[in-house]
């Protein structure tokens, strides 16, 4: 509960007031009974100024009742919402702070249901609480105290009815609770099956694969509608249970009441008001059960958001001891650094690695495809924390600097090219938001973006669909180069990002590169070896470990792997 309040406390007044009006209610709801009952039993003594001032007296009530029943749903509605609201901001939050692991551990499409439907499930959970929460248990007591009062030994029918509704409905609603949990994990696959497909629409239809896609999507939305349905089945119960003991009760109390009322022993004014109470009774326990029914629903999306706050965290500057600190040369190094994707796992991803790259140097890395390329760049900027080891920056551990501060100094143009919605020059500006449109347009110069982006008829204010999906792989790979060349880096990472533009592409990007970038430390991680070769230095990679070091001259004459993969190269370049 602890956890829930945070999203309380800034709206106490809503939380409070909102059950408050919902009392006003309650009161008019177990006096109106009385009041009829008063005019029922006065018609026999034909008193119509008496009839007259009760009539009066219960539609003041009713007007309390709609103002007291206006007032909960508003409060509830702003409370529920801003609820809401925040805890959906924190849930953000959190996620933003997740490591590469944690990521892993959630899929996407089940972290977009947590933000999303769950979230929308406490939110409908806290609002009808808010509005039932007292309506309910006060017109259950209200009307037991009236009923009581009004005929004690006709009250002794509800004595046996409720507990035997009650058992009945608790054991359907602890059922439930479980089917519900799984109608939230179907959730989590039908979103991640629909991001996915949409995400990658492109390669979808290039491989002809809609059919499969169709099928995949039916067997996630028939796996969700068979777990909705078997939850439903089951609560479902619910309400014909209810009704069966709210017309056995009912007539229960219309026969005995009945007789006493033919022996005398009670107006009819007062058995119609006993029947109103015992509907109320009844209907209030309908409400009780229906709000422990959407509470098993919410308890379920209440543990998976839980798991998202409460998720630890394994990459954080919290014990930071130079988080002020920020880079300022640009100097790498790589000190007997191990990596393992599993920690249980016995097979390095990156296995004792030893290497150190100069300020101001520009590094090539070449390898086979999962000889760790990636994963060894990933470590410098913290994406991932080494097994074993340590990762040196300016001779710092890059564990010692705040985390924005080490990628604050970064720049990275990452393997899969990632754009957002909206502008190109948006997008541009993620590299540094205070850029001035000269700025811009000369890093999409250096790009060698600029010509693709002036043919758009808004030039850079063109709208890019999500994730870049309205323009080509290689413009897509100069928006993102361009987006770093602004940041101005002391430190830039290239991770194959010109593997789709050509050569003559290639080499002006290269240039610039070496032009504007001359006080910043560049990595170029490549398969084209024509990208790398002339590097200060080249680093050789095999299966997680570095097999050579040296300039493209150095390893030609001495390096294997390099020897190899230059010669199948210019093989293939003198083929075409």
């Amino acid at each position: 509960m602890k956890r829930w309040f945070k999203y309380v406390s800034p709206y106490k007044a809503y939380f409070i007031l909102g059950p408050l009006c919902m009392i006003l209610e309650v009161i008019g709801e177990v006096l109106m009974p009385k009041f009829l009952s008063m005019i029922i039993n006065n018609a026999a003594t034909n008193t119509p100024m008496y009839s007259v001032g009760v009539s009066a007296l219960m539609v003041l009530t009713a007007v309390i009742m709609m103002l007291g029943g206006v007032g909960g749903s508003y409060f509830g509605a702003k409370a529920s919402v801003n609820f809401a609201a925040d805890l959906r901001e924190d849930i953000y939050s959190r996620v933003q702070e997740f490591s590469f692991s944690n990521i892993d551990k959630f899929s996407t499409g089940s972290l977009v249901t947590r933000l999303t439907n769950d979230v929308t499930q406490l939110q409908n959970f806290v609002n009808m609480l808010l509005r039932m929460a007292l309506r309910a248990p006060g017109m259950l007591i209200g009307a037991i105290i009236m009923a009581v009062l009004l005929r004690p030994d006709l009250a002794t029918v509800l004595a046996i009815t409720i507990p035997l509704m009650l058992i009945s409905i608790l054991g359907i609603i602890t059922k439930g609770f479980s089917l519900f949990s799984k109608v939230q994990k179907k959730v989590d696959g039908l979103n991640s099956t629909v991001q996915e497909n949409v995400t990658n629409t492109r390669v979808v239809r290039s491989f002809v694969r809609e059919d499969f896609e169709n099928d995949k999507f039916k067997k996630a939305n028939s796996e969700l509608k068979s777990a909705g349905l078997k939850a439903m089945r089951t609560m479902i119960l619910i309400s014909p249970i209810m009704t069966l003991f709210m017309n056995l009760t009912t007539l229960a109390v219309v026969w005995f009441g009945g007789n006493i009322v033919i022996g005398g022993s009670m107006p009819i004014g007062d058995l119609s008001a006993f029947i109103t109470y015992v509907t109320q009774i009844l209907s209030s326990l309908m409400m009780v059960t229906f709000m422990m029914m959407m509470s098993s629903r919410a308890l379920a999306s209440a543990g998976r958001i839980s798991e998202v706050l409460d998720e630890d965290i394994d990459l954080s500057d919290e014990n930071a001891s130079q988080k002020e600190k920020i880079i300022t040369v640009g100097e790498i190094e790589f000190k007997n650094v191990s990596f393992r994707y599993y920690k249980n796992s016995q097979d390095c991803v990156l296995n004792a690695i030893n290497l150190k790259i100069p300020a101001r140097s520009t590094v090539g890395i070449i390898g086979s495809t999962g000889c760790g390329k990636t994963t060894l760049v990933s470590m410098i900027p913290r994406l991932y924390d080494c097994d074993e080891g340590e990762v040196l920056v300016d001779n710092v551990n890059v564990k010692d600097y705040s985390l924005y501060n080490l990628r604050e100094g970064i720049g990275m143009v990452l393997q899969k090219n990632t754009l957002f919605s909206g502008t190109i020059k948006d997008n541009i500006l993620w590299g540094n938001s205070d850029a001035t449109d000269d700025e811009i347009e000369y890093a999409a110069q250096q790009a060698a973006a600029d010509k693709f982006i002036n043919n758009f008829n808004k030039g850079y204010e063109y709208d890019l669909g999500q994730g870049g999906s309205n323009v080509s792989g290689g413009q897509k790979q100069r928006l993102c180069i361009a987006r770093a060349l602004i940041k101005k880096p002391k430190i830039i990472i290239l991770d194959d990002s010109t593997s789709a533009v050509d050569t003559a592409t290639e080499a002006q990007i290269r240039k610039a590169f070496h032009d504007e970038l001359k006080e910043s430390t560049k990595i170029i991680i490549a398969q084209r070896i024509t990208s790398v070769m002339d590097a200060d230095m080249i680093v050789v990679m095999d299966e997680g470990i570095i097999t050579g070091v040296g300039t493209h001259e150095e390893l030609l004459k001495n390096n294997l792997e390099y020897q190899e993969i230059y010669y199948s190269q210019m093989e293939k370049k003198e083929a075409q």
